[in-house]
């Protein structure tokens, strides 16, 4: 079990849908989904990905934007937007989860109400843990789940890119 104090799955998912980017095509929307645990009834397709590939810029803002205020600003627009009350549920053999959208509302708007809620968490927790890659040209965001909240890469491979990069500039340098 996964104990994560920073928006947990919902805020993972919001991750993947922003870093698929909007050239996105169903099957890697559909595998997006899978990879996170959401299991969709119906299949995922041209139209929902388009829909979702504009809910993930607007995600994606939360990412983009430093200064606290204004993600505040940004996350309540998401959650105004897909507004519905929140309540426990239970299916398919699994535990008591929240469910923040009608189980028969339309597979967007359910995927948007729980990646708004998994931001809204990560960033109630600690909105310093949600991040833009720090290397030149990448661009991925990510949600700090550190113990020490001090990440600044999407990934290993870009910390070592920079890292590497920084080294070779300093020799030259000296």
């Amino acid at each position: 079990m996964q104990f994560n104090p920073y928006g947990g799955t919902a805020a993972q998912l919001a991750v993947a849908l922003v870093n698929a980017g909007p050239a996105a095509t169903p099957d890697a929307v559909d595998d997006v989904l899978t990879t996170y645990d959401y299991r969709p009834a119906e299949d995922v397709g041209p139209t929902e990905v388009l829909e979702l590939a504009e809910w993930a810029g607007r995600l994606g803002a939360v990412f983009a934007e430093t200064d606290v205020g204004r993600r505040v600003q940004l996350v309540n627009a998401l959650l105004a937007d897909v507004a519905a009350p929140p309540y426990i549920s239970q299916h398919d053999g699994r535990a008591p989860h929240f469910h923040y959208a009608e189980h028969d509302a339309p597979l967007v708007h359910r995927i948007k109400a729980y990646t708004a809620g998994g931001l809204a968490h990560a960033l109630c927790d600690d909105p310093d843990r949600i991040g833009r890659c720090d290397r030149p040209g990448c661009g991925a965001v990510f949600v700090d789940t550190s113990r020490n909240g001090r990440r600044r890469f999407c990934t290993t491979r870009c910390a070592n890119q920079t890292h590497v990069a920084d080294h070779r500039r300093r020799r030259q340098d000296g």
